[in-house]
């Protein structure tokens, strides 16, 4: 099969679909939870937030909502931060599936800095949310060229201090280290099948220094990072 990463591809992922079956959901997320914790992703979103972190008042609270949430895994990486090194994160996710919710729910009972909310980020309710930093890790790539234009002029006027993004390199060689790897070690069919498409969904340092330009009341940093990953840090000017 013939690869070709030029443009984003517009095939859906599984996982977008809100009748997938919920332990179908749960396997998933494990695959997908244990790859980025293989590869160190969730380092990329705590720097982030270090990096947006720096100029404001030491140990002030700071709130933290993640969009796209999944199971909330990124969250409780970022609560255990938080506790070992005595950060006042205030932190929330927010998904449209409520199967996905219920998930990130229980997996974050022991939590009490984190909460959750079902809601659609287009919906006016979501834009009447208040907030410092609003994160992105593997949720931007969900969305076509036009959803992330106006998604993100949105969050940058809506949050306090500005945007994390932690997303995909849309590359061929990651394509194929993923189909390797997830052969072998992973259970989910819906994860092996969504991380293929996940990839092909991502991003060229080009594509985000096109979304980048179009939003000038920010300071934009684009990173690329290990393994075959972004860094988008949003400053609010």
């Amino acid at each position: 099969m013939i690869i070709n990463t030029t443009q984003r591809t517009d095939r859906t992922e599984i996982m977008d679909n809100p009748d997938v079956d919920e332990l179908e959901l749960l396997k998933a997320y494990q695959d997908i939870n244990h790859v980025n914790t293989f590869l160190g992703g969730n380092k990329i979103t705590i720097n982030g937030l270090l990096e947006l972190e720096k100029n404001l008042q030491s140990n002030a609270p700071l709130r933290i909502t993640d969009i796209g949430c999944g199971d909330g895994e990124t969250l409780k990486v970022c609560a255990r931060y938080a506790l070992k090194n005595n950060k006042n994160w205030i932190l929330s996710g927010v998904d449209i599936n409520p199967k996905t919710i219920r998930l990130a729910q229980k997996n974050s009972a022991v939590f009490p800095n984190i909460s959750y909310i079902e809601a659609d980020v287009f919906s006016k309710s979501f834009q009447e949310e208040e907030t410092d930093i609003f994160v992105f890790s593997l949720t931007l790539h969900h969305f076509k060229e036009s959803e992330i234009m106006t998604i993100l002029e949105k969050i940058i006027e809506q949050a306090k201090v500005g945007v994390v993004i932690n997303d995909l390199q849309r590359s061929k060689v990651a394509y194929r280290l993923f189909q390797l790897y997830s052969f072998f070690f992973f259970k989910s069919k819906i994860a092996k099948h969504d991380g293929l498409v996940s990839i092909l969904r991502g991003f060229k340092k080009a594509d985000l220094e096109y979304f980048a330009n179009s939003f000038a009341q920010a300071k934009h940093s684009v990173k690329y990072k290990w393994a075959f990953r972004w860094q988008w840090i949003i400053k609010k000017i």
